[in-house]
């Protein structure tokens, strides 16, 4: 047993030996110690300087680029720069009085800049809506350069002080969005193709009819499509902009920006941008102009919640009856019309982007549709424009014929020529009828 209690003792010493021995060893090396505290603690520092640097420098980039210096801007803009104080002046200090419209890239205000005598949509961009000046001066100097009819006019733009707002001509009539939701009055068959028209022609007109590269939109939905008095269509908001491919090239390459329903789905899959894309969305609103329903509705069935997949069974068919805005009142002319539109428009939202017309076909469609509508108004009045006619050598155009009883009704002393009776014209004057519209007479 003593033994063993040796033996255990012999066993238990070197550990209670060496644990005696480490700080002996420990205290050997103070130096050493010291110096890898002294390190740690100045990398610390360093790490924490150099933080600092980095975001002092962010914050002097930021501020700089807050501050846009009238010589950063070039002298071919046309444009009216306005002061800060005149913008505030006529938005009382951008207050919700004023607020008109609100979006992703900021908030529009209503106001009327002193001297101007004009009311102007002021749109104030979110603090964050640009990353550097040169954002803000590329949209300036391209929004300058676009002029159509069917587009809503950049006026002028202010740089001050950290904000940055552009004023547009105002709109009166509000957007399309007003009138194709439930509970609005609802637009006529002629008001809603005439908006097919100007929207097409607009967008035609940014896709380019002129601008070369062409300029794609992007965000096309009825909220942007502005009614002036007359209900004419007028493009706006211009803040997801992108230029369009160049020479040979058949897209840009950029990341998905877009309204939910409005966004082309090639463009969502493969990050490929074209100005089939703004084609697409063209084609929803003409869905949206005839059925007057959600672009995205999901309380039907899962695989008919978009407007397209929802309608083309009717529209192919030939049945718009089933699908078309129930608050409208159509004659037979306004139906046939209302199909046309909704044909093109599912051509326009075809999955592939090859198989869709360009936006200049589209806007020639539509328009070829208006004088055919017109043509078959006139008919249905009879009203029968002919190009010209000649009897007895006196030649004659564009006159109308209807009922008006007799020849004494005939306005013009021009047409007395043309009196017969019953007893030597071979004819019965009592039938003979004419009305006088837009004559001119060439004497034989």
């Amino acid at each position: 047993m003593r033994k063993m209690e040796r033996l255990l003792q012999e066993k238990e010493t070197p550990v209670s030996s060496s644990a005696s021995e480490s700080p002996k060893s420990a205290s050997k090396f103070p130096a050493l110690q010291v110096s890898a505290a002294a390190g740690a603690g100045a990398a610390g520092i360093a790490f924490a300087l150099l933080l600092f640097f980095f975001i002092r420098r962010a914050c002097l980039r930021r501020k700089k680029a807050c501050k846009i210096d009238d010589a950063e801007w070039p002298a071919t803009t046309e444009l009216r720069r306005y002061k800060l104080e005149e913008v505030e002046k006529a938005t009382k200090s951008f207050s919700q009085e004023r607020l008109i419209g609100s979006g992703a890239f900021g908030n529009v205000y209503r106001g009327v800049i002193h001297g101007d005598r004009r009311t102007l949509a002021i749109k104030r961009a979110h603090s964050d809506s640009y990353e550097t000046v040169e954002e803000f001066r590329n949209e300036v100097e391209l929004l300058s350069r676009i002029k159509h009819k069917n587009l809503v006019s950049l006026v002028g733009y202010c740089a001050e002080a950290g904000q940055r707002v552009l004023l547009y001509e105002y709109v009166s009539n509000g957007s399309l969005a007003d009138y194709i939701t439930p509970g609005k009055t609802p637009l006529t068959w002629q008001q809603r193709l005439n908006i097919a028209v100007g929207s097409a022609k607009g967008i035609a007109h940014l896709h380019g009819d002129v601008n070369k590269p062409g300029i794609i939109h992007r965000d096309i939905k009825p909220s942007n499509i502005m009614l002036d008095h007359g209900f004419e269509a007028k493009i706006s908001d211009f803040g997801l902009v992108r230029m369009g491919p160049t020479g040979d090239e058949s897209h840009v390459s950029t990341q998905v920006k877009g309204t939910p329903g409005y966004m082309d789905p090639a463009y969502c899959s493969t990050l490929h941008l074209s100005t089939s894309a703004d084609v697409y969305s063209f084609g929803v609103i003409l869905l949206q102009l005839v059925t007057a329903s959600a672009a995205v509705d999901h309380s039907r069935d899962r695989t008919k919640s978009h407007i397209s997949d929802w309608a083309r069974a009717s529209i192919e068919s030939g049945r718009v009856e089933e699908i078309v805005d129930p608050g409208l009142e159509f004659e037979a002319r306004g139906m046939k019309t209302m199909l046309r539109m909704a044909q093109l428009g599912i051509r326009c939202t075809a999955w592939n982007p090859k198989e869709r017309p360009t936006m200049a076909e589209a806007a020639k469609e539509l328009e070829e549709e208006g004088r055919r509508a017109a043509r078959s108004a006139r008919r249905s009045s009879g009203d029968f424009p002919l190009e010209s006619i000649s009897i007895d050598g006196v030649g004659l155009q564009r006159f109308s014929v209807g009922s008006c009883g007799d020849m004494s009704s005939i306005k013009s002393a021009s047409l007395r020529c043309l009196e017969v009776n019953g007893s030597n014209g071979g004819g019965d004057g009592n039938n003979l009828t004419a009305v006088s519209e837009d004559m001119n007479m060439r004497g034989g």
